[in-house]
């Protein structure tokens, strides 16, 4: 009996190497799924994951040796031209690339002085406002900076829902809000208390914890959790 080949889009959607990447992680996926994401197709009788799984087996699944394959290896398997066997190649340069690199060390913030030093030099001249969050992984190391909004001379807009969907999105649990007043006043203004409240309080709902709100001028600063408010 002939054996029917099923197209990858045919699957079970739980057995699709994009989705199951999507809704497992991608640790959830096989050396043979991760290629064959990377190959997009297979041939008219194996599907990308199926071409990929022979593949593997001809080098005894072992991802250091297929990184000792040349073209010629490849184009032994119907389906595998240049371009795909270039697409492979690259990819196994890069982890090889990446594994021979240091690891950058996260900043970790110990006290409002530090979060100052990073977002000074890039408000201290800004002739507006600008709302950025500084996104903190459990050790409170920095995850990511991001620029929420930018506004007028005397104030800017910051949606609570923004921020926090950054937040969840790069999977922070706590976060730093930071603004600059162009005026060179730190004092914040009511507004800017209603809004660290509004933040900390919709935080507080999905187990994120606002460590901080700095405001920010040129050589001087004020931070909410240095005077008690936050």
């Amino acid at each position: 009996m002939t054996k029917t080949k099923l197209a990858i889009h045919e699957w079970a959607e739980e057995d699709r190497p994009r989705e199951k990447m999507m809704s497992k992680g991608i640790d959830a996926l096989s050396d043979a799924e991760l290629l064959g994401i990377l190959i997009g197709s297979g041939n008219t009788e194996e599907s990308a994951v199926e071409l990929m799984r022979r593949v593997l087996a001809s080098c005894d699944n072992n991802l250091n040796e297929l990184g000792k394959w040349s073209y010629r290896n490849y184009s032994s398997f119907k389906g595998l031209g240049p371009a795909k066997a270039t697409t492979i190649m690259a990819a196994l340069e890069l982890g090889k690339r990446r594994n021979t690199q240091e690891v950058i060390e996260r900043k970790q913030i110990t006290c409002s002085m530090d979060v100052y030093k990073i977002f000074h030099p890039i408000m201290c001249d800004l002739p507006q406002e600008e709302f950025w969050i500084l996104l903190l992984n459990q050790g409170n190391k920095v995850i990511d900076k991001i620029r929420i909004s930018t506004g007028g001379i005397d104030g800017t807009y910051a949606d609570v829902r923004t921020i926090l969907r950054e937040a969840l999105i790069q999977r922070a649990t706590g976060i730093i809000l930071c603004h600059n007043h162009p005026s060179g006043n730190p004092t914040p203004s009511q507004s800017d208390k209603r809004l660290t409240t509004a933040i900390q309080q919709g935080a507080a709902t999905m187990n994120i914890r606002l460590s901080d709100h700095i405001v920010i001028c040129d050589g001087k600063y004020y931070s909410f959790a240095d005077e008690g408010e936050c």
